[in-house]
């Protein structure tokens, strides 16, 4: 066996890559310059039913936001090591589910933040200049040529509910053109900028003339916005959505848009979607005056896409060439060197007593030096890296996976 930190137990051939929903091709590119060789490619969301059909033999598979990995499918997949989700979140994957299958679950939280902000910005300008109304009415062959509530955005009350990654680069970018940034954040966050800190999510909707959501999609902020939110939004602001679609009640937001109470809307994601590009599209903001809609579109620039593409297929190929899972959901978080002269061990098992104690019992049995270990727990399990300098045999790898509470062994090199 080599000592090469890119030689698996087994040849990359043998790995299966499944690829869902049209993953840029910088992934596949990525893939394929490490040797990944075995990569199956689909431009559509799987069913459950379909992904169960193809699960079963499956290593690595990368998803978008619309394919469902629930706890039936990660059940079923036997040989799944790592999933790669190539958006910003994981409410798509059953992680409880995953975590005890002892599957590494990776997304990229970062890449797309500057492609959504800057949709921000120029959604809150077109808005507060009713320019989609303006452009309907052109498109009619109507002359609209008035500064009817039409308004500059500088000087104006930017509230940016949740004031993470792409909450505070929405900061940055609505600073510089002039806003006054007002935020709020269930957990303590430091300003950007001149940005303010609101201590109240009812104050933020009182002094905004445009609030944008940035929340994760929870049970604590499914349907925050619902009629009763929505009245206590300052008469003629604007209310943006390009988080989630099950933060906002939507039928309250057409009611308050059509008594003028909101004088716009820009909404990127909705309750329901579509499967695939194309399909039929129906919500009841539909042809409402100076309502922006777009489908789920908030972080699909091609420098996004590209960014995510090498960004989640750079951590899957870590995890299978090295054991590194830095940025997983799942498993936990472990940022390993490549050892020369050994060979190296993956234990995954349930964060019991005991468990690292009867591990090195194993080892030492075998009398076999380590080089390195490495530890890491979270509530759940515990992530165990051993770097050995002697062949190993099948004995202690059978040895390594009876100790009780262990949920997946494997070789790495």
């Amino acid at each position: 066996m080599t000592t090469s930190g890119d030689q698996l137990s087994y040849p990359k051939d043998n790995i299966k890559v499944l690829l869902l929903e049209g993953i840029h091709e910088t992934a596949v590119e990525n893939f394929k310059k490490h040797h990944f060789l075995n990569i199956e490619t689909y431009d559509v969301a799987f069913t459950e039913e379909e992904l169960l059909e193809k699960i079963e033999d499956v290593q690595i598979i990368g998803i978008r936001s619309k394919t469902q990995l629930t706890k039936k499918v990660i059940e079923k997949a036997s040989k799944l090591k790592a999933i790669g989700c190539f958006c910003i979140g994981t409410n798509q994957v059953d992680l409880e589910a995953a975590m005890k299958s002892g599957v590494t679950v990776f997304n990229s939280p970062y890449s797309n933040t500057r492609s959504v902000a800057e949709l921000v910005i120029a959604e809150a300008i077109m808005l507060k200049r009713m320019i989609p109304l303006r452009d309907r009415k052109a498109h009619e062959g109507m002359w609209l040529k008035d500064a009817t509530e039409s308004y500059e955005v500088r000087g104006k009350n930017m509230g940016i509910v949740g004031y993470g990654h792409i909450g505070s680069q929405v900061s940055v970018l609505a600073e510089n053109m002039g806003f006054n940034v007002l935020y709020y954040d269930t957990e303590p966050k430091l300003p950007m900028g001149n940005a303010t800190r609101i201590n109240s999510l009812e104050e933020l909707l009182n002094r905004s003339d445009i609030v944008t959501l940035h929340v994760p999609g929870n049970p604590t902020t499914k349907m925050m916005m619902d009629a009763e939110r929505i009245s206590q939004m300052k008469k003629g602001s604007v209310l943006l959505n390009l988080s989630r679609g099950s933060v906002v009640v939507v039928n309250a937001l057409k009611e308050a848009l059509e008594s003028g109470h909101l004088s716009g809307a820009g909404i990127d994601v909705f309750p329901e979607e579509p499967e695939s590009k194309g399909d039929s599209f129906k919500t009841t903001l539909q042809n409402i005056p100076n309502v922006i809609l777009t489908p789920h579109i908030g972080g699909s620039t091609i420098e996004a896409q590209y960014n995510i593409g090498v960004d989640v297929s750079s951590k899957l190929i870590g995890l299978i060439d090295n054991g590194t899972t830095v940025g997983s959901h799942t498993v936990p978080p472990l940022n390993l060197p490549v050892q020369k002269n050994a060979h190296r061990i993956l234990h995954i098992h349930e964060n019991k007593p005991g468990v690292l104690s009867e591990i090195n019992q194993c080892i030492s049995g075998s009398d076999i030096n380590i080089l390195g270990q490495y530890l890491k727990t979270n509530e759940h399990i515990g992530y165990v890296v051993l770097d050995v300098d002697k062949e190993y045999d099948d004995e202690l790898i059978e040895r390594m996976q009876n100790v009780k509470h262990t949920i997946k062994t494997r070789i790495l090199y």
